[in-house]
């Protein structure tokens, strides 16, 4: 059993930069070439691999730290007996190349362990195996793009290349590619700045569920107006003290009736199997704004949690969030997710679904609403709602009664439930 203390390495300008995610934990297995941890400057952010594969001693570092190059992240107990081959070695063989076309292998303990195949002056990295899949399936390996570490090709790669060759017809090109003729700065000044991380990791994930889930959006307006009273009138039986809850329990509790009364909102398809899981927890995604970007936390078993324990709830893992100190685990598994723009403004909106959920809730803003009940006019206050559902699995008749559901749930007697 070796140890190895695993180190920032150099990575460019980066000077006393913050720790954003620490992405191991003590006890856990790790690979060669796994991230560990994620580094973020004001220009960008960088995730640090580990040298070795082994197990994970102790932790260095945590979420907040300002590192350097060379500070310790983690030690590392490791088995990996096997040398490792240096920068050197790699500079070494590159400048013995003649033919831009030639293959390279490193030998590692007599075994043929790393490939690289120099192509127009770029270099390719593929393990034999992937090589030898790539040559069966008839690909050019100078065309595809690797994603792993240091622009490493895989397995996964290659079939996203063959599956992209198979769709590009000459009108689906034009459309995913369109030049600029002129660029931006051209007609003033501009700044160019990074994505942020979390918008660029949220990005695709947004564009594959509008793309592959076909979307409903049901809007409706909810009578909350003996809810706010409700809300509103909530005190500290021993101290006297107003009490205060944001509407964003009520509405979560009101979720999970539907839920119960409408288990397909509760569920996941896997259309390829043409199988469907039916969930019988409430986990309730919240979608918080932070100033890294959106992120949509659980909030786990509702069902199970009364008001005010919703509404401290909510403020956790929002504080959380906004810290980047929330665990990775609990932005997965949900039942179905609320995003609400209550705090801002506006009212309808069609919001996307988060797979593998298969509904989401849109909240707008609260408003008064002048209207004629029995016969005289009233001030009512009204809630905006927008519900987005997958028309695969849940029909237009389906959402209308979800929608319902929760206006009844919401309207005059609800506050009087919760009380009880």
């Amino acid at each position: 059993m070796a140890e190895h203390k695993i180190i920032v390495p150099n990575i460019g300008d980066f000077k006393k930069v913050e720790v954003i995610e620490v992405l191991v934990k003590v006890g856990q297995k790790i690979k060669k070439e796994e991230s560990i941890i994620t580094l973020e400057s004001d220009k960008s952010s960088v995730e640090v691999p580990s040298n070795f594969s082994g197990t994970v001693e102790k932790i260095n570092i945590k979420v907040g730290d300002m590192v350097s190059e060379g500070t310790m992240i983690l030690l590392l107990n490791s088995e990996e007996n096997k040398k490792e081959k240096t920068k050197a070695v790699l500079e070494n063989q590159n400048n013995n190349i003649e033919n831009k076309n030639e293959i390279i292998d490193f030998p590692e303990d007599n075994k043929k362990e790393d490939v690289q195949l120099i192509s127009e002056g770029k270099v390719k990295s593929a393990s034999p195996n992937v090589r030898k899949f790539i040559r069966e399936l008839g690909a050019d390996i100078s065309k595809i793009s690797g994603s792993k570490r240091l622009g490493r090709i895989d397995k996964n790669d290659v079939k996203d290349y063959v599956k992209n060759k198979l769709i590009d017809t000459p009108e689906t090109l034009t459309k995913k590619k369109i030049k600029n003729d002129y660029e931006h700065s051209e007609f003033g000044e501009t700044e160019v700045k990074d994505i942020p991380r979390v918008k660029r990791l949220s990005g695709p994930h947004l564009v594959k569920s509008w793309t592959e889930i076909p979307h409903v959006t049901q809007h409706e307006e909810v009578d909350i107006t003996e809810m706010e009273q409700f809300r509103s009138s909530l005190r500290d039986l021993n101290t006297g003290q107003k009490i205060s809850i944001t509407p964003l329990a009520f509405i979560m509790r009101a979720m999970v009736n539907g839920l119960k009364a409408y288990p397909n909102f509760n569920a996941s398809i896997d259309s390829e199997n043409g199988k469907v899981t039916y969930k019988k927890y409430f986990h309730i995604g919240v979608a918080v704004d932070t100033p890294h970007g959106l992120m949509v936390p659980k909030i786990r078993n509702v069902d199970q949690l009364d008001i005010k324990e919703i509404g401290q709830k909510l403020r956790t893992v929002s504080k959380l969030c906004k810290e980047l100190k929330i665990d990775k685990k609990e932005f997965f598994g949900g039942s179905m997710t609320i995003s609400s723009l209550g705090g801002i403004g506006g009212t309808f909106f069609t919001p996307i679904i988060n797979p593998p959920e298969l509904s989401i809730l849109g909240v707008g803003k609260s408003y008064d609403k002048v209207i004629k009940e029995e016969g005289q006019i009233t001030t009512r206050k009204m809630l905006p709602i927008s519900l987005s559902y997958d028309h695969r699995f849940i029909d237009g008749a389906e959402g209308a009664r979800f929608c319902v559901h929760l206006s009844q749930s919401l309207g005059k007697d609800f506050a009087f439930k919760l009380a009880v």
